[in-house]
């Protein structure tokens, strides 16, 4: 049996039919179950012309039926497209254009944007719409209702037989520029995104081995909160698969119904996006943890963002019995280990060898040599983007025979080996010469009592080039902290060049639909003020 996807979850099922596999809302499937929906959808999708090689969007909130059809799709060899539906029409169709989608399930609220944008996709033959769904001019597109079309439909594995080849494409936003779609083969996304389908120990070979592992594993319930439509989330979904663990899937977050969450399903380890889930889940602990049984709570792990020192340590000390991990990696390159923040405030990746710095001649940064180059991974990475050949070439350069993926992220290396994260080389900032990581500031600036959240860019300066810049949220009941008491702040956390010459407070830091920092936004926010 191939490291294929759906081979993977086939076999899972099989070796724990009967465990909840799904929470979500109301929703509630064992695996057993989970495995006939999804055999379902795919009949059915198969029945409406979808064939090895298509790509099916899946424009869908979190969801029991998300689930179902990602499964589904993989199932017939067709390639899942995740669609942010944060999106507007012109990044939807632009998307759903690039991507050549042949078919899209979509939740019934988005059908009236899902119309308006059909007429600029013409590769779409057919949409399922999941709820109901607004009275929409479907044009030539066919049509079918998710639980009416299943419904009629076998829950028999007649599928024919798959291939650790077989894509999985997932679109990242990045803070600049249109979604790129990050192609893996199922094979290399078993190994570099699902740790080998063992993310607690060494890395299997075959699927068998994977579906023991599950059998043996003790019942265990993991919480899922962010969006299955980002890279990270699916990273973390598939991972639990691999336990045979059982999920809450959570429809939108709440932090104080995470709490309840916890409790009532008695959660062990809980997933959160970086500091914009972690510092209104840590208020939450700190206002209503007593009013809450969250004695099973094991682990709180952050997937797609890093936590900031400040944060990180106000989650442990509200939850001193709880580990607190930050995985660092990217859909470019999977799980690429797990981040730690010293002393000294600066970020650290252990030793791997997959993951590497290199120069800007592809050759690796000697240690201990203070040299700053990009953090690149070698062995298991995607093939490319999708119909993009020019960025392909600059971000999966093939050197000495040998595919690696180029993160974007500046990093030196310590003598031990070590990693250094410094940040995005894209957002550095020149201030008179030296270079300034807006990360680096950012987490220091947050340490600030007064601060929700920040942004740091750079603005343009007669003398200097550029000088930092922040743009500050404040916490609620609390005033954007002044400039010279900023500076005063953050002078004992980094050097007095990287501390902000100018800061604007606003009342909502903005990202990006991806969710990611805009930083776009942030400079013209600044630029305008200055």
């Amino acid at each position: 049996m191939s490291l294929n996807l759906a081979d993977l979850y086939e076999a899972i099922a099989d070796a724990v039919p009967d465990r909840t596999a799904i929470i979500c809302g109301n929703g509630r499937l064992t695996y057993r179950e989970l495995d006939a929906g999804a055999n379902r959808l795919a009949h059915h999708l198969a029945g409406a012309g979808v064939v090895a090689g298509d790509h099916v969007g899946l424009y869908m909130r979190n969801s029991t039926e998300f689930v179902e059809s990602l499964l589904a799709i993989l199932k017939i060899r067709a390639v899942p497209i995740n669609i942010n539906y944060r999106y507007v029409d012109a990044e939807l169709a632009y998307l759903f254009a690039n991507a050549e989608l042949a078919a899209l399930i979509a939740d019934g609220e988005f059908a009236t944007t899902t119309a308006v944008v059909l007429p600029r996709t013409p590769t779409i033959r057919h949409v399922v719409t999941v709820g109901a769904a607004a009275d929409a001019d479907w044009g030539t597109v066919t049509t079918a209702d998710f639980h009416e079309a299943v419904a009629v439909q076998s829950d028999e594995r007649d599928f024919a037989p798959r291939s650790g080849d077989d894509q999985f494409i997932i679109y990242t936003g990045g803070t600049t520029g249109m979604p790129k779609g990050v192609m893996w083969r199922a094979e290399d996304f078993f190994h570099a995104a699902l740790s080998g389908g063992n993310p607690m120990g060494d890395p299997h070979s075959d699927i068998a081995s994977v579906a023991t592992q599950a059998a043996n594993m003790p019942e265990m319930t993991w919480m899922l909160t962010a969006p299955l439509i980002h890279g990270a989330a699916m990273y973390s979904m598939f991972s639990a698969f691999c336990l045979g663990v059982s999920q809450v899937v959570v429809p939108a977050f709440d932090a104080k119904e995470m709490l309840s969450l916890i409790e009532r399903e008695r959660v062990m380890t809980m997933t959160i996006v970086g500091d914009a889930m972690a510092r209104p889940l840590a208020d939450a602990i700190a206002e209503h943890g007593s009013e809450y049984d969250l004695s099973s709570l094991f682990v709180v792990g952050s997937g797609g963002a890093l936590f900031s020192k400040n944060v990180r340590e106000q989650l442990v000390s509200l939850l001193p019995n709880v580990m607190v991990r930050d995985g660092f990696g990217s859909s470019e390159s999977g799980i690429d280990g797990d981040l730690s923040i010293g002393e000294d405030g600066r970020m650290r990746i252990a030793a791997k060898p997959t993951v590497k710095v290199v120069d800007e001649r592809m050759r690796p940064i000697e240690p201990g040599s203070g040299e700053i180059g990009y953090i690149a991974r070698a062995g298991h990475v995607p093939l490319g983007y999708w119909g993009d050949p020019e960025k392909t070439a600059a971000t999966f350069p093939v050197v000495d025979g040998v595919r690696m993926s180029i993160l974007g992220d500046m990093a030196s290396v310590e003598e031990d080996g070590t990693i250094v994260l410094l940040g995005r080389g894209s957002m550095c900032i020149n201030t008179g010469g030296e270079k300034v990581y807006p990360e680096e500031v950012e987490m220091a600036i947050k340490s600030h009592p007064s601060v929700m959240d920040v942004l740091v860019a750079g603005v343009e300066d007669e003398r200097y080039g550029q000088r930092v810049g922040a743009v500050v949220q404040p916490r609620e009941g609390h005033e954007v902290p002044e400039l010279d008491d900023l500076i005063a702040h953050v002078a004992g956390r980094i050097a007095r060049y990287k501390a902000p010459r100018m800061v604007v407070g606003v009342d909502t830091i903005v990202r990006s639909p991806a969710g990611k920092a805009d930083y776009r936004w942030a400079r013209a926010t600044l630029e305008a003020e200055k």
